[in-house]
């Protein structure tokens, strides 16, 4: 890749990282307590929470926690394709060294595997 691309690429990739990171810190402030401190539950024996609102509440912290770890997996993903930018290997093939196309880049900037390589691993 020339110059010009990875340092497209080098902002691209930071620009989403500081995105998923500001993400990733909303979630942890929304999710700061305890399921219990927001439902009141098992708290002195309460039972003035109706059954679904618990749920509700359960069902939101679960969904908070599964965005919080995919934006974990993904600043992860991020940070190793910039190290793969300063030792020169960014848009290789993890797999077999082929050039990723830039579409995929464009897409998915932290990209390790071709499409090719890519399709193989869903198919096992």
């Amino acid at each position: 890749m020339s110059a010009v691309d990875i340092d497209h690429f080098k902002a691209l990739l930071t620009e989403r990282r500081d995105a998923v990171a500001a993400a990733l810190e909303h979630l942890h402030k929304e999710n700061a307590g305890s399921l219990e401190d927001e439902t009141g539950e098992l708290v002195a024996g309460s039972v003035d929470q109706h059954p679904a609102d618990t749920a509700t509440e359960t069902v939101d912290r679960e969904i908070g926690n599964t965005l919080e770890d995919h934006d974990e997996r993904v600043l992860e993903a991020i940070d190793a394709a910039l190290v793969r930018i300063g030792d020169g290997t960014f848009g290789k093939c993890v797999n077999c060294g082929a050039q990723i196309p830039e579409e995929r880049l464009e897409a998915m900037p932290w990209a390790t595997l071709c499409i090719e390589c890519k399709r193989k691993e869903e198919r096992t």
